[in-house]
């Protein structure tokens, strides 16, 4: 782990230039760091641990799930700190580098339950092991709490100061059906690019798939009071209807409606049991909206014109990205 170590202390340093973080507040981040290093070392040898002692698949994989659903859920809840502290610039290089690791050493895993849902619609997988996968998910996710808490209790610096006990607060800030909508529409277009992802198969594919989902976190606070306006409109002469077309869209409002967490087990423990939202409005939002943009995606990806687009980005000029096309 020496080569891994060298990187995150790299890492700290790059952070640290690149936002002018003073020294006041340097040792504050490097404490968060090291928790996130600490969570990562523990899970990755939970899973080797895991990987040797366990020779049934099945069984394996549940547990590899709980571990994965640990790792992303108490790595997350000290991004919250981050990103409260140290800015959306310094959160998204922590998520980046988080999301590029979890993909090359979760494996098999997703901890993430509408992924095992679209495996059942495609015929990869059945109602019941989907079932005892989101469970596993919701344990791990659920039981790290314990182990969160424990390290903030400690208060080794001044962002943990009462954090360990604190009332947490829902983001859900809009009516359940707006919320679960937000939640939805976010879901079906990050499953839509990490489909196509699949197909094409490019070059880099971690890297692009971890920037896509960084960006859609990232992007919602970046652009939280920007407006997007689309006016069109057409007076052919030939027409015989003259249509006018009128868009007016408040971007990166995920994080004003819903906070935008796109994935429910993730949401379940960072948010579930929190003053603002009932715990059936939570499952309104995070479970059913999240759960049925990943179904939609299912069906959208299906579609001609989009197959089309997604098979014509193969054929490009000059130097290239993708895996099966020479440079």
């Amino acid at each position: 782990m020496s080569k891994n170590n060298n990187i995150i202390v790299v890492l700290i340093f790059v952070v640290a230039w690149f936002f002018n973080i003073n020294k006041v507040t340097f040792a504050p981040l490097v404490v968060s760091t090291l928790f996130i290093l600490l969570t990562s070392l523990l899970a990755h040898c939970a899973r080797r641990l895991v990987q040797k002692s366990i020779n049934e698949p099945f069984v394996r994989l549940l547990f590899e799930e709980a571990i994965a659903a640990a790792e992303l859920c108490g790595c997350c809840f000290e991004l919250i700190v981050v990103a409260d502290n140290f800015g959306v610039g310094t959160y998204a290089i922590f998520l980046f580098a988080l999301t590029i690791w979890w993909s090359l050493n979760w494996g098999d895993a997703t901890a993430c339950p509408y992924t095992h849902i679209e495996d059942v619609i495609e015929g990869k997988g059945d109602i019941r092991k989907a079932f005892l996968k989101t469970w596993a998910e919701l344990l791990g996710g659920l039981l790290v709490f314990k182990y969160v808490q424990t390290y903030w209790a400690l208060e080794i610096s001044e962002t943990h100061k009462d954090k360990a006990f604190e009332e947490c607060r829902a983001d859900l800030q809009v009516p359940v059906i707006y919320g679960a909508v937000v939640e939805g529409v976010a879901t079906c277009l990050c499953r839509l690019a990490s489909k196509s992802l699949g197909d094409l198969n490019p070059r880099f594919a971690t890297a692009i798939d971890s920037f896509i989902g960084t960006s859609l976190v990232v992007a919602g606070v970046l652009t939280r009071h920007t407006v997007f306006v689309y006016r069109y409109q057409d007076n052919s002469a030939n027409a015989d209807l003259s249509v006018s077309i009128f868009c007016k869209i408040h971007l990166g409002k995920a994080f004003d409606y819903s906070g935008g967490y796109f994935n429910p087990v993730l949401a379940t423990s960072l948010k579930a049991g929190c003053e603002g939202h009932t715990l059936l409005e939570h499952a309104v939002v995070y479970w059913i909206g999240a759960c049925a943009g990943s179904i939609l995606s299912v069906y959208m990806y299906k579609i001609p014109a989009i197959q089309r687009y997604v098979r014509g980005t193969t054929a490009v000029n000059g130097d290239s990205i993708w895996a099966d096309k020479e440079d």
